[in-house]
């Protein structure tokens, strides 16, 4: 969720959101122009794939559906956390792998 905010109010190169909250107001959406690609855990209870689904039509109709690469991993909430206990090492390291391509192709050096 963070990340998200980071990129409505600082406009970085890329953002990518590792199973935080996703939502919006019209008004962030208007002004979105940052790159999103979100990794999500089909077994997360809080952020699932009715929030993810809102999340995704809020884009479509702000005209930004093309901003948002999402992936989804047969995994919980903090799948990617080693030092908690919903770990899951394949998926981390899955979305770190395509966590930093997508930085490759966006983030200028």
């Amino acid at each position: 969720g963070w990340s998200l905010k980071t990129a409505f109010s600082a406009g970085p190169d890329a953002t990518v959101i590792y199973y935080g909250r996703v939502s919006a107001t019209e008004a962030e959406m208007a002004q979105l122009k940052t790159p999103l690609m979100g990794h999500f855990g089909t077994l997360d209870k809080g952020i699932n794939p009715k929030m993810v689904g809102a999340f995704q039509q809020s884009l479509r109709n702000a005209g930004k559906d093309n901003l948002l690469k999402t992936y989804w991993y047969t995994a919980n909430h903090a799948f990617a956390n080693p030092t908690g206990g919903r770990y899951d090492e394949d998926d981390a390291a899955l979305a770190l792998a395509r966590t930093l391509t997508f930085f490759e192709s966006y983030l200028r050096v």
